[in-house]
């Protein structure tokens, strides 16, 4: 019995101690971080900035600069440390005049908005027939006499955005390749009252035709198909003067507080301070943006400072190139391994629900799936701590474009998730706006962020050991990146 007795404990020696529920060993400072973020109305007065003051962020564009230049006085005002911008080289897409009517039957204007990426049409613009599909399979079935010379039309009823936007980024080369001159697409958004989305049109393919691209609202791709399905020719007339211009210089925008105990591992959160040329980008994404800056505000003001560093980034040309998101990632070199969470908000900021964590990357075909999983578990203990705001589902499958190159190295990847319950109604059209936004549901996204932030940043080991190749790199010398 002596014997047993001195076995038992002694094992219970070594045996590593019971880990703390997270929910309970943070509770009390994500009520003082919640209680913060409800009384203060101070991101939406940043927001109020942004969108209101400098307007829409186009890449390389004067208005990006701007938004820049305030996004790091921001950063300096809060007392964040480290402030600094990060070169990138973007690409710079102007639109410039552009208009369509509908000739036969007509004539009558159409609410058209061209496509990022796209080239103009030719002196004068484009006339042609319409031909109107919808799906890849429809317009495959044509005869080619019934695609070339003419305006394809895609008109598809928007069912989730990952499937419909298909559409706007594949359907130019899909149209080129079939001898079209132009390709229109139904807005992307389940609404439009006549205001079309844009958003970009892809990569052109060298091998085919530089075919102009647009957009049209819901209510004229509707109509010219009534039309079409009556027997009735449909004509348009495009004008679109877009072009490329030559790389410009841009930055990613940075601020961070430094880690008290383990400064060279970070967790880093924020959104992309790019929109595209219409609207304010209220929704996509300065919300985003100034939630991210307030969550670290917040943390700075209440005086607290986790174990890691927390940074924050506002990534550039997110619309029209992830240019920001590859440039931070690779600036990190071996260092990446250092990073133990990346977190997105591109989202909107309707009502905060949770979020999602994503499969990490092992090298360029497979997943870590089960360490997601277990992260995700674990999680669900900080989720505990926003089910007051209604914010505590916690989930798989999360990612973003922002975090997806630190992902593929292997960095656990954590998206910030709302409703989206009228996000596409708005999204990439002038209606995203600062009145979309509802100061209230803002102020719980922001505690939302700061809490989930905050714990990964403090808690006693990270949420998920690094992934193998991580692992080796996290052995170089000490140094802050």
């Amino acid at each position: 019995m002596i014997g047993l007795a001195l076995l038992t404990a002694c094992v219970m020696a070594v045996a590593p101690p019971a880990r703390a529920p997270l929910d309970s060993l943070y509770r009390p400072t994500a009520e003082r971080l919640i209680g913060a973020a409800l009384a203060s109305d101070h991101a939406y007065l940043r927001l109020s900035q942004l969108c209101d003051g400098i307007g829409h962020r186009l890449s390389g564009s004067p208005e990006l600069d701007r938004a820049i230049a305030w996004a790091a006085n921001a950063m300096r005002e809060d007392r964040l440390e480290r402030v600094r911008l990060q070169p990138v080289m973007v690409p710079r897409w102007v639109r410039g005049a552009e208009h369509a009517e509908m000739v036969e039957p007509g004539p009558q204007a159409l609410a058209m908005m061209g496509l990022g990426r796209s080239v103009g049409t030719p002196p004068g613009g484009i006339t042609a027939d319409v031909v109107g599909v919808g799906s890849f399979a429809e317009l495959d079935s044509l005869p080619d006499a019934a695609v070339r010379g003419k305006i394809v039309l895609w008109d598809v009823p928007f069912t989730k955005y990952s499937e419909t936007v298909r559409y706007r980024t594949a359907g130019t080369n899909r149209a080129a390749a079939r001898g079209a001159v132009a390709s229109l697409v139904r807005t992307v958004g389940p609404a439009s009252l006549r205001s079309p989305h844009t958003g970009s049109t892809g990569t052109y393919v060298d091998s085919l035709p530089k075919i102009p691209a647009a957009a049209v609202s819901i209510e004229d791709a509707v109509m010219m198909r009534r039309l079409m399905a009556r027997g009735e020719r449909v004509r348009v007339h495009v004008e679109m003067g877009a072009s490329t211009l030559p790389d410009v210089l841009s930055h990613n925008v940075m601020g961070e507080i430094r880690g008290r105990e383990r400064p060279d591992e970070v967790v880093v959160v924020g959104g992309h301070i790019d929109s595209w040329d219409v609207g304010r980008g209220a929704q996509d994404d300065g919300g985003g943006c100034v939630i991210s800056m307030e969550a670290l505000r917040l943390i700075r003001q209440l005086g607290l400072r986790p174990r890691r560093t927390l940074r924050c980034a506002l990534w550039t040309n997110e619309e029209n190139g992830a240019r920001g998101a590859q440039a931070y990632a690779e600036s990190l070199g071996a260092f990446v391994g250092r990073h133990v969470a990346a977190v997105e908000s591109d989202g909107g900021v309707e009502r905060a629900v949770g979020f999602n964590f994503g499969a990490f990357r092992l090298g360029t075909d497979s997943t870590d799936a089960p360490r997601a999983a277990r992260a995700t578990a674990r999680a669900r203990e900080i989720g505990r701590l926003l089910e007051g705001l209604g914010a505590g589902q916690i989930g798989l499958d999360g990612g973003g474009t922002d975090i997806a190159p630190l992902m593929k190295k292997g960095v656990l990847g954590v998206e910030h998730r709302t409703t989206m319950e009228h996000y596409f109604d708005w999204h990439h059209s002038q209606a995203d706006t600062p009145d979309k936004v509802d100061p209230v549901e803002l102020r719980k996204n922001v505690a939302a962020l700061a809490v989930m932030v905050y714990v990964l940043a403090d808690m006693p080991e990270p949420l998920a050991p690094p992934p193998p190749a991580a692992t080796a790199t996290a052995a170089a010398p000490a140094r802050t990146r």
